[in-house]
């Protein structure tokens, strides 16, 4: 079955409001991996126009927002979470290392906190992945990657706190 962009954002928001917490985050992941699978999606709203950021849909109720990210070349994120917000990663296109961290010592407002790496894993085309509140990850692409990526909150209006790996 194919999904309109509309249909994807209205079951997402359905899922979300009869359950917030994290089993309806599993219940979008699973969504968003089958939303991986519709090729017609993937070049509607992950095509060569989209910048490395784009909200496609943000939801005027609950918040949530359906991002689509496109990154031409390699990119190396530093160790963060998602502030008071969650996040799901969906792989379209290309491959994306994983890093989870764990926090050795809290950030603050004007003083980065201090993580170590705990493992690594690829996130291939189709696959899906919760961040619940706190999870410390970071993504590597070495190559060109297309992503779905659900936020909790829109986290352009989200100060987050910054991490360094020890």
């Amino acid at each position: 079955m194919g999904y309109s962009l509309e249909q994807f954002s209205t079951e997402c928001h359905r899922i979300l409001k009869q359950d917030p917490g994290v089993e309806g985050r599993r219940r979008v992941c699973a969504l968003v991996q089958q939303v991986l699978k519709d090729d017609d999606f993937i070049e509607t709203h992950l095509g060569d126009d989209v910048p490395e950021r784009k909200v496609l849909y943000e939801d005027p109720e609950l918040g949530f927002c359906i991002l689509g990210h496109v990154y031409q070349g390699a990119k190396d994120s530093n160790p963060h979470d998602h502030g008071p917000s969650w996040a799901i990663y969906g792989q379209a296109r290309g491959e994306t290392i994983m890093n989870d961290w764990a926090l050795v010592h809290p950030a603050g407002p004007d003083t980065p906190g201090k993580v170590r790496h705990v493992r690594s894993y690829t996130l291939k085309p189709g696959m899906a992945y919760v961040y619940n509140e706190g999870d410390l990850h970071s993504p590597r692409r070495e190559g060109p990657t297309r992503l779905i990526r659900i936020e909790g909150t829109n986290m352009d209006k989200v100060r987050r706190l910054s991490y360094e790996r020890v």
